[in-house]
C-alpha cells in the first residue's frame, strides 16, 4: 500500500508530524522501533512509583501549550518550581526577583569573587530580557493567522521588531560557555558551579539563559510522559497507522519506499525522518543510485555527518524511598539543582577524563584509575534532582517518595568500561557512590531508606532510542562544523534534506535541541508536506 506520509520515529517530533498530517486527512503510517511510543519523553511506573525517564519538567517556550491548544488536546499541568543548592544552602527560585537571592548564595560561598558574580548576574539579567522577547509570545506557527487579526496586529507585528533587534545579540553569544565564563571570572570553583551541569561547549546564550528556563518549567499531571501519551492517543484517533517494534532498515529515495527489518516494503509520497540522521543516510544504498545531482547532494551530506557525534548524555539514578514527601519538601522544590561541594569540578571533567580515554588495557591499575576519577567526579559535580510526588501527589504511594538523581556523564568512558567487561560492576559502584554523596550531604541517612533502585546510563539511552552516543540534545557542541541549523531565524530550513520527498525533524534537525524544538520542527515538516500534498 502507498501512503501519503510515512514517519520514522515515534518520539515527540514524529508524533507531532503524525498528528498534523493525519489531522488533514492524509494517509499516515508511523514507525517506531521500540514497543512503546514517546522516545525520550516517557514515564514509567514501578511498584507504585512513577518516574520520568527523559524530561524531568517541560519548558513551554511559547510552543507546547499553544500546540496542545491548537490540536484541542486538554493538558493538565502545574508550575514546576526550581531550587538551587550548594552544600547545605538551598534557594527556591520563585520569580525573577530570586536572581538577587542567587547572587547572595554565590557570594556566601565565593566572597572573594563578588565583583565577578555581579558581572555574571548582569549578563543573566540581560539574557532574561532577551528570552522574554524570543519566547514571550505564543509561537505563530500554532496560531490561525488567516483569522486571528487581533494576534497579528497586537502581538505578532510588535514582537517581530523586537525579535529582529534581539536575535543578533543571541547569535553573537554563540561561543562555548567555558570561554565565555573565562571572561567573567578566574575563580575555577565559581565557573564550575555555574557551568558544570551544561554539556561541553554549550553555546553561551543557551547556557546563561538557564535562569529564565527554570522560571518557565511546567509539569504535566501524571508525569512528562503524559505529553507523548496524549499525542499518541490523538494520532490514533486521527486514523493514522502506528507500527511499533518496527525498525526501518533501508530507504530508497528514488523509488520512494522504505523497507523494515523484516523485509516488508512501504511506499510513500513523503517521508518525515524523526530519528538519528546517521541512520537515515546509512540506510540509503548509494550503489543502486544512478549518478545525479541528488546522489551528489546525499554524498555531500554524508560527508558532513562523518566525524560528528551526538552530544553528551546523563547518568540517572531512580530511587524509591521510604520517606514522606514532606521531608523532601522542607529541603527543596520538586525540581532541584544541587552541588554537594562548593569547590566544584574545576578541571576534573576535562583534563582527567581526557587522560583516561583512548587505549584502555583493562589492567587492575587502569580500572582503579577509572574508579578514582569517577568517585571524584561524582563528589564534585552538579546534580539535577526531580521529586515527582512534590508536583503530583499520585506519583508515589502514600507516605513514600520517588527520587530521580541525574548528572552529565561521559558516553565514551562508559563504552570503554563496557568493552572491558565490567559495565554492570561499574554501574553498581556509581549507584552506591551517588547514594553515599547524598546521604552525607543534603539527605542524611538516605541509604537506609531506599526500597528499590535502578539506573539509566548513556548506553541505556542509546540502546533504547537509537540516539548516537546516547545524546539527549542532538549534536555535540564540540565540533568544528555543526551539521544542523543552529540559528533561530533559519529554523524553517532545518527540516529540509537533499532528497525532494524526504524531510527531517526532531533533535537532530536543529541544534541545540529540546522538547520545544522537537515539536516545532515536527510541525514545520508537517506543514511542508501538507502544502505539497493538499
Amino acid at each position: 500500500m502507498k501512503y501519503d506520509v510515512l514517519i520514522a520515529g515515534g518520539g515527540a517530533a514524529g508524533l507531532t508530524a503524525a498528528a498534523y498530517t493525519a489531522r488533514k486527512g492524509l494517509a499516515v503510517a508511523l514507525f517506531e522501533k521500540q514497543d512503546e511510543l514517546g522516545g525520550l519523553v516517557k514515564s514509567v511506573t514501578r511498584n507504585g512509583f512513577t518516574f520520568d525517564m527523559g524530561l524531568r519538567a517541560v519548558e513551554d517556550s511559547g510552543i507546547i501549550l499553544s500546540m496542545f491548544s491548537q490540536l484541542g488536546i486538554p493538558l493538565d499541568y502545574v508550575p514546576s518550581t526550581v531550587s538551587i543548592g550548594i552544600e547545605d544552602t538551598v534557594l527556591s527560585l520563585a520569580s525573577k526577583e530570586s536572581l538577587n537571592g542567587y547572587g547572595e548564595l554565590l557570594e556566601s560561598f565565593y566572597p572573594e569573587s563578588r565583583e565577578d558574580i555581579h558581572r555574571i548576574l548582569q549578563v543573566i539579567t540581560s539574557i532574561m530580557k532577551d528570552m522574554e522577547v524570543i519566547y514571550g509570545i505564543e509561537n505563530p506557527l500554532f496560531k490561525d493567522l488567516k483569522r486571528d487579526y487581533r494576534y497579528i496586529f497586537r502581538t505578532l507585528l510588535p514582537w517581530m521588531f523586537k525579535f529582529i533587534g534581539t536575535i543578533g545579540k543571541i547569535n553573537r553569544m554563540n561561543e562555548p560557555v567555558e570561554k565565555f565564563l573565562d571572561k567573567l571570572t578566574d575563580n575555577a570553583s565559581l565557573k564550575g558551579v555555574i557551568g558544570q551541569h551544561f554539556f561541553t561547549k554549550t553555546p553561551a546564550f543557551f547556557a546563561m539563559s538557564y535562569f529564565s528556563v527554570y522560571l518557565d518549567y511546567l509539569y504535566p499531571k501524571g508525569g512528562t510522559g503524559t505529553l507523548t501519551k496524549l499525542l499518541a492517543e490523538y494520532v490514533r484517533a486521527q486514523q493514522a497507522e502506528v507500527h511499533t517494534n518496527t525498525a526501518l532498515a533501508e530507504v530508497d529515495p528514488l523509488g520512494q519506499t522504505v523497507t523494515d527489518a523484516r523485509g516488508e516494503t512501504w511506499s510513500y509520497d513523503k517521508l518525515i525522518w524523526c530519528c538519528d540522521l546517521n541512520t537515515l543516510y546509512a540506510s540509503i544504498d548509494m550503489h543502486r543510485m544512478p549518478d545525479s545531482p541528488m546522489k551528489e547532494s546525499i554524498q555531500h551530506r554524508r560527508h558532513q555527518l562523518e566525524g560528528n557525534r551526538g552530544g553528551e548524555s546523563v547518568l540517572s539514578l531512580f530511587l524509591s524511598v521510604d520517606e514522606k514527601p514532606e521531608y523532601f519538601a522542607k529541603i527543596s522544590d520538586g525540581h532541584f539543582f544541587y552541588t554537594p561541594d562548593s569547590r566544584g569540578l574545576g578541571n576534573i571533567h576535562a583534563m582527567q577524563l581526557e587522560k583516561l580515554l583512548g587505549q584502555y588495557d583493562a589492567t587492575p591499575e587502569e580500572s582503579q584509575r577509572v574508579m578514582d576519577y569517577t568517585q571524584e567526579y561524582l563528589k564534585y559535580t552538579t546534580y539535577e534532582i526531580s521529586i515527582p510526588v512534590l508536583k503530583d501527589s499520585s506519583m508515589a504511594p502514600a507516605g513514600k517518595t520517588g527520587l530521580i538523581i541525574s548528572c552529565v556523564f561521559s558516553y565514551d568512558l562508559l563504552s570503554q568500561v563496557d568493552r572491558a567487561g565490567w559495565y554492570e560492576e561499574y554501574k553498581e559502584m556509581c549507584c552506591k557512590y551517588i547514594i553515599g554523596v547524598f546521604s552525607r550531604s543534603i539527605y542524611p541517612g538516605l541509604s537506609k531508606k531506599i526500597l528499590d533502585r535502578f539506573v539509566s546510563t548513556p548506553l541505556s539511552i542509546e540502546r533504547l532510542t537509537g540516539n548516537a552516543q546516547g545524546a539527549i540534545t542532538g549534536w555535540s557542541f564540540d565540533t568544528d562544523m555543526m551539521p544542523a541549523v543552529h540559528q533561530m531565524q533559519q529554523v524553517s530550513r532545518s527540516v529540509v534534506t537533499p532528497m525532494k520527498h524526504i524531510y527531517q525533524a526532531g533533535q537532530w534537525a536543529y541544534s541545540p535541541s529540546g522538547l520545544p524544538i522537537s515539536l516545532l520542527t515536527g510541525k514545520l515538516a508537517a506543514d511542508r508536506v501538507i502544502k505539497e500534498l493538499t
